[in-house]
């Protein structure tokens, strides 16, 4: 084999000298073998692009797009460097360097190949995305996947970037002695390890306990520690709550494990809203029925399941609570329509019924009326 590529090596050289009509120096044959290799690579990478452009034209496909978007330039930097990789064969040059030279190449052919198998990932993330958009009313389906993909792509991910730094500390003969050294003391090592990364694993194990079981998913509405918010990301060791106000609850991965907590699109988007009036006993219901149900019909925020009005309680003050519920189909609309009804009903009241309103009453007595 290494007799093939010396005479290899020595008639390409030849043709070189045949070609310019004079000897040229090695050095300059090496880099005009190394130039070649490099444009022949951009021509081949041009090519493959206004490939994929012109298929994207006439094949309206995100999987195309996705991956004109991720892989372009990854693979821009790949053939050119594959193919200088190649060209070393029919280059002479002092073993030491050629050596020197394939190790560098081999770092930066593993670095870049772990690069497009993540902007690989980032295509198929897409492609889903846009299967399953969390844009549709009843989202419940899309949400389930979606925090799967979030969770299992950030793995692998971890997973691909932790054997490429592997692979390239190993090919150094160095790190792998230290191996070696170090497997002489790897019990007591994996003990210390095991105590440090303990709470990293309970967070991992958490984080795939989450994105199975699915106590909550992306785009959930969650009522924890005393805040309102949407599950905005789910990544291997937090969770980002997106508060009502825009600000961002961060919480550990193991505290929806732990701890107890609200969701509100657990089964169903679907929510009823209630409105509480306080009101005085004079105050006559069926209108207020008749006035619910007038106004609810004419709410583009009701979903028209649930309609009821009902006298919940009595108080020692001398009003009555009347309970105004309703239905929505997600929270944020639930929320809108509780506002709009609560305005009107207060609204109906003051016009019609003003005597109703909450009152004080006093008791008084006239200690001369028995004489």
């Amino acid at each position: 084999m290494q007799a093939l590529i010396f005479n290899q090596q020595i008639t390409f050289m030849q043709y070189l000298d045949h070609f310019f009509g004079y000897p040229i120096p090695i050095f300059i044959k090496n880099l005009i073998i190394g130039i070649a290799a490099i444009l022949l690579g951009l021509l081949i990478k041009f090519i493959i692009h206004k490939i994929f452009i012109m298929l994207s034209r006439w094949w309206d496909s995100v999987i195309i797009k996705s991956t004109i978007k991720h892989l372009r330039r990854p693979i821009a930097v790949f053939i050119p460097l594959l193919l200088l990789n190649s060209s070393l064969d029919i280059m002479v040059m002092p073993a030491s360097v050629r050596l020197h030279l394939d190790k560098m190449l081999e770092i930066a052919l593993t670095a870049i190949f772990a690069l497009i198998l993540i902007r690989l990932i980032n295509v198929l993330e897409d492609f889903f995305y846009l299967k399953y958009d969390l844009n549709k009313e009843n989202n419940l389906k899309e949400r389930k996947i979606r925090t799967q993909l979030q969770f299992v792509r950030k793995f692998i991910v971890s997973l691909i970037i932790l054997i490429t730094a592997a692979i390239i500390l190993l090919s150094f003969e160095s790190m792998r002695k230290i191996g070696a050294g170090l497997l002489t003391g790897v019990g007591i090592g994996g003990i210390i390890i095991g105590f440090a990364a303990q709470k990293s694993l309970g967070n991992l194990l958490a984080g795939f306990q989450i994105a199975f079981t699915q106590p909550i998913r992306i785009d959930d509405v969650l009522i924890v520690e005393g805040e309102w918010g949407r599950v905005e990301e789910i990544t291997l060791t937090y969770v980002v709550v997106s508060i009502w106000d825009q600000r961002r609850l961060i919480l550990p991965i193991t505290y929806f494990i732990e701890k107890p907590f609200q969701n509100w699109t657990r089964v169903s988007a679907d929510l009823l809203g209630t409105v509480f009036l306080y009101m005085d006993y004079t105050i006559p219901i069926e209108p207020l029925r008749q006035e619910l149900t007038r106004l609810l019909t004419t709410n583009s925020l009701w979903d028209k399941r649930v309609n009821v009005v009902q006298v919940t309680d009595t108080n020692k003050d001398g009003s009555i609570e009347i309970r105004f519920l309703m239905s929505a189909s997600n929270s944020s609309r639930a929320f809108d329509l509780r506002c709009n009804v609560r305005e009107a009903m207060i609204t109906f009241i003051q016009n019609n019924y003003p005597e109703s309103l909450p009152k004080t009453r006093l008791e008084h007595k006239d200690k001369f009326a028995n004489l």
